[in-house]
């Protein structure tokens, strides 16, 4: 049923299989609890029908990368977080060859997020057990109900696809989907700029000199969590950099009192933070004020935009929810 490789001379053997097939089936096992990147667990890969999981603690993966990049199509379920991934171990950031079955379905008017179970069930008729979502797939030796369930992500994924893709094409969708999916993993990759990172933070009720000091605190935060590998929230979450802002503590017992801090934060980056806050650049260099959001509140405009849809939906026969995603 699958393979589980962990030394690197089989993982040349795959490597072999895969010259000789120009599509993949894949999915990623990993944690990622207390760290600002993935920890790769397991690599699930299925090629040609044989279902191998890659050890992604033992082996060098490197090469297997470069097959991803190099492949002609790579099928996904739900690949957000499996590209995420990828583009971290692999190092480079331009997977464009994807198809993800769960876009696909949304195409079919079944919805945004129908889960892998769920679209194995409705497409074929087939179930599979999900009791494994929350395992440690850094932990060896992995149990045999892990390396089943890891298994089984990809182990119909190729049938998936197929049968999403027929249907797709029968109503003039396909392309549809494969420019909807390039999208996605370009989208994966787009960062807000470090000067700009308070604008995912404040909004246009704060005043210009609390959007600098956002600006400080969000450019400080992101340096500490790509140096320590931690998650933002370990270091400030934006609700509690908001609280600062507002309530501008003078003190480290003012500092303790905000919203969500944590006592290890405050010792160890409370002068930090306190100066962010106080030493500020002369005000002609602060932010300008974040706009107000814009409120579409006439009832003509909002007709004129739905017939619009209705108009796209029936020159496109794409749904009206993937519509709206796309541009929203």
């Amino acid at each position: 049923m699958f393979q589980f490789i962990q030394q690197q001379t089989e993982l040349v053997d795959v490597l072999q299989q895969m010259d000789q097939c120009s599509t993949y089936g894949l999915d990623t096992e990993f944690i990622k609890v207390d760290t600002l990147w993935p920890k790769l667990g397991v690599c699930q890969v299925n090629v040609n029908g044989n279902v191998y999981l890659l050890d992604g603690v033992s082996l060098d993966l490197s090469e297997f990368w470069k097959k991803i990049f190099l492949a002609q199509q790579n099928i996904f379920h739900a690949c957000g977080e499996d590209i995420d991934l990828i583009y971290h171990y692999a190092d480079e950031q331009n997977l464009l060859n994807v198809f993800d079955t769960q876009v696909g379905l949304s195409f079919l008017g079944h919805g945004l997020q129908v889960s892998y179970q769920g679209a194995l069930k409705l497409c074929l008729e087939i179930d599979i057990e999900k009791d494994q979502t929350r395992s440690d797939w850094l932990a060896r030796p992995l149990s045999p109900q892990q390396l089943c369930y890891a298994a089984n992500d990809v182990l119909y994924l190729m049938q998936l696809a197929n049968h999403i893709k027929d249907q797709l094409k029968q109503k003039g969708l396909y392309e549809y989907v494969l420019e909807d999916c390039s999208s996605l993993t370009k989208e994966i990759i787009s960062e807000t700029p470090t000067p700009l990172l308070y604008t995912d933070v404040g909004n246009y009720r704060h005043s210009r000199r609390q959007l600098m000091q956002l600006q400080n605190l969000s450019e400080w935060r992101e340096e500490v969590v790509r140096a320590t590998n931690q998650p933002r929230s370990f270091i400030l979450r934006n609700s509690t950099m908001i609280d600062l802002v507002e309530k501008n503590p003078r003190n480290s017992f003012q500092l303790s009192q905000v919203k969500d801090i944590r006592p290890n934060v405050v010792r160890e980056y409370g002068k930090i933070i306190l100066d962010l806050l106080k030493d500020l650049p002369v005000e002609g260099h602060w932010p300008a004020k974040i706009a107000k959001p814009f409120k579409i509140t006439s009832k003509e405009t909002l007709n004129k935009m739905d017939a619009l849809i209705a108009k796209a939906i029936e020159q496109t026969s794409i749904p009206k929810e993937v519509l709206l995603r796309r541009n929203g």
